[in-house]
């Protein structure tokens, strides 16, 4: 069947519903390569159709970010109007907010956008628990006929630009069941064109969609804020890769502080050694001088990573990654989709050829495992740091990164377990989960090193490195009461002895164990001390790789996060009332008072905000 080419949504529609007949699956990428316009006028035909019926496999539905609250709107939509302009919003998502999908429709996610579904049921029913390397297997099971994926184009040829992922290889699987199906493009030019196993001919679309209208900007994702805590991790971790080594990375504030650190690490030296000498990080520490270091990078590192992020980015163009995959030479780079702020897709278009030559977006299954042609990825990914998020971590070495105890999906396993048991697999080769020591709900502190935990993603026969702020537990080969110990000493020291009393009253420790002395500093005061004269020197910034956000929005985020923690708790809510009582706004919090919406006059409700808004301001300065 020769490639269709149209320029209207709706004649795109009728070829595909022509071909599959009354049953559509589509497949559709994760994160930034969905077709919205395409897949928002296919759900609009079904939906209006009874007697069809649409099946949705993909992971990652972006949605546009939406308050919950006055002063939430107040900060919120000025920004998104301002980031999220021209980007079209997912149909199916308004509808499963709203109340519902038709019955009609089903929607099957393998990873959520952490914590977006924890409160929709239909959406808990129906993910799909799959490794993402499995991802594509189970679409083909479930009956795709459609594959649907936004693509660039530039000289005739196209490209699957973020998300080679999972496309080609659901693509191929689907034809070779014999089945009628689609293989379906929308052109958005807007997107860069990455070469590798992106790049692809006409011929591998039975349909393309292509028209200027639908050249739609592209979904950004605003860097998100580190605080003190996600710094002294990062460097904790930059302090454990090794010069010519591999790595991989994870997403959020974490992984970004990760990339800083490591960037400082090669391009601002000294200040790397003085942080990494205030939180008592040692060169001749055993575990550094063994798999990491502190002086710059000499040959470079490789990068072979599901999800290409900003942060590697930053490092690609600092000369952090640099070393070629094979001697004689192959990619600096490679993954298996990309995703970050609107600055990084600005790059990526801006690259040369010759850069553009040394990233290489491919199918996840070549990144996320070994298997296929395993001699090469073993030459390759030499002295590899798989570095990923968790959530929570128990005492006997078992992670927590996707759900919760009760069975609610937060995210999804996505790769992560693959990455820890690639460690365990490649020579001379770590991985490495970072998570905070504690976390907070409903003005409640909770410890994230715990004695054990209803459900885990990363079982304890695949422990290994564990960092928090306060330090690194080396677990590999370590007995179950080292492990326990080792855990306990990089956890907050509120939770340390209850932790201790649960492992010694089952056996996991002996009696008379203490916590080291120096552990029992694990506080959140301590760590801001010793960390001081970094933050002073302007070494601790919030938005280390950049921001959309402008200089008054960069100083609201601290103190509207300030205000939802002082106001947990009803003595949290009365001792923000008796500071009212004393203070009024002032000049300096006018431009960021202006920024909410603020201005003279309203009634008793507006003034009670802005004195509320301007005292967090001042307590965050």
């Amino acid at each position: 069947m020769s490639t269709l080419r149209v320029a209207d949504l709706q004649a795109a529609v009728d070829a595909i519903v022509a071909r599959t007949g009354p049953r559509t699956a589509c497949a559709t990428p994760l994160g930034l390569g969905k077709p919205v316009p395409l897949l928002n006028e296919l759900y609009a035909r079904v939906k209006a159709d009874p007697r069809r019926h649409l099946s949705i496999l993909t992971a990652l539905s972006l949605e546009i970010p939406s308050a919950s609250s006055d002063l939430e709107r107040r900060f919120l939509d000025p920004f998104v109007k301002r980031a999220f302009a021209g980007v079209p919003e997912l149909e199916y998502l308004r509808d499963l907010r709203r109340g519902g999908l038709p019955s009609n429709i089903e929607l099957f996610e393998f990873y959520f956008r952490p914590g977006a579904m924890l409160a929709v049921p239909s959406a808990q029913q129906s993910y799909v628990s799959s490794n993402y390397t499995h991802a594509g297997r189970d679409m083909l099971a479930r009956g795709v006929n459609v594959v649907a994926v936004l693509v660039t184009e530039r000289h005739g040829k196209f490209s699957l630009s973020c998300n080679p992922d999972l496309t080609v290889d659901v693509a191929k699987g689907m034809r070779a069941g014999g089945a009628p199906c689609v293989v379906a493009a929308l052109v958005n030019r807007k997107l860069p064109f990455m070469g590798g196993d992106a790049e692809v001919n006409e011929d591998f679309f039975d349909l393309v969609v292509d028209s200027p209208e639908y050249e739609h900007e592209l979904f950004g994702v605003p860097c998100p804020p580190i605080e003190v805590a996600d710094h002294a991790i990062g460097v904790h971790a930059a302090a454990l890769v090794k010069d010519g080594g591999t790595l991989q990375l994870g997403i959020g504030s974490v992984g970004d502080a990760v990339a800083h650190w490591l960037r400082q690490r090669h391009t601002d030296n000294a200040a790397f050694v003085a942080t990494a000498t205030a939180l008592g990080i040692d060169r001749r520490d055993e575990l550094v001088a063994r798999e990491g270091g502190l002086d710059p990078f000499g040959s470079g590192l490789f990068a072979s990573t599901e999800m290409f992020t900003w942060g590697l980015m930053t490092l690609y163009r600092a000369g952090v990654l640099r070393r070629r995959a094979d001697a004689g030479g192959g990619p600096v780079v490679q993954a298996a989709f990309f995703l970050g702020p609107r600055a990084f897709y600005q790059e990526l278009s801006a690259l040369s050829d010759e850069e553009r030559s040394a990233i290489l977006m491919t199918s996840v299954t070549r990144v996320n495992d070994l298997f296929g042609e395993e001699s090469l990825a073993r030459r390759q990914r030499q002295d590899a740091r798989f570095i990923n998020i968790c959530m929570m971590v128990t005492l006997s070495g078992a992670a927590v990164s996707d759900g919760l105890e009760d069975g609610r999906v937060v995210s999804g396993v996505g790769g992560q377990y693959n990455f820890v048991a690639m460690a365990h697999e490649l020579e001379r080769s770590r991985s490495i989960l970072l998570l905070r020591a504690t976390r907070e709900a409903a003005g409640q502190i909770y410890s994230n090193i715990v004695f054990n935990y209803g459900h885990v993603t990363i079982p304890r026969h695949l422990r290994d490195i564990v960092i928090t702020e306060y330090g690194v537990a080396d677990l590999r080969g370590r007995t179950d009461a080292e492990i326990a110990a080792a855990l306990i000493s990089i956890a907050d020291a509120k939770f340390q002895e209850p932790l201790a009393a649960k492992a010694k009253a089952a056996g996991k420790l002996p009696r008379d164990w203490r916590v080291p002395p120096q552990a029992t500093e694990n506080t959140p005061e301590r760590l801001a001390a010793r960390l001081a004269p970094i933050s002073a020197k302007g070494l601790l910034p919030m938005f280390p790789l950049g921001t959309d956000f402008d200089a008054d929005e960069q100083r609201l985020i601290p103190a509207l996060q300030w205000l939802k923690k002082s106001t947990a708790t009803w003595r949290g809510k009365l001792g923000l009332l008796a500071a009212l009582t004393n203070e009024a706004p002032t000049e300096q919090e006018a431009g960021a008072l202006a920024r909410m919406g603020f201005g003279a006059g309203g009634g008793f409700k507006e003034q009670m905000l802005q004195r509320i808004v301007a005292l967090a301001l001042r307590r965050t300065r």
